[in-house]
């Protein structure tokens, strides 16, 4: 198997990876706060806050794997 077809492989199973590495922890962190908010609901704009800032990291993630898939893509046709 050659560099070009590794690396078309390679492309479509990494962003797969990380949309589903990105969901796990999106929902993981969505559900914390939402039993933190129901145990402390007077604390629901510091932890909507945190939550929020937490999920644009790991979508950042998610985003940084499909810009690379992308500048990659360029070196599958050869």
């Amino acid at each position: 198997m050659d560099f070009q077809a590794t690396l078309g492989l390679a492309l479509p199973l990494g962003i797969g990876l990380a949309a589903i590495g990105s969901g796990v922890g999106l929902g993981r962190a969505v559900g914390s706060a939402m039993e933190a908010i129901g145990r402390q609901p007077e604390a629901y704009g510091k932890i909507q806050t945190a939550m929020i800032i937490g999920a644009a990291l790991i979508e950042a993630l998610t985003i940084y794997a499909l810009v690379t898939m992308f500048l990659l893509q360029g070196k599958i046709g050869g």
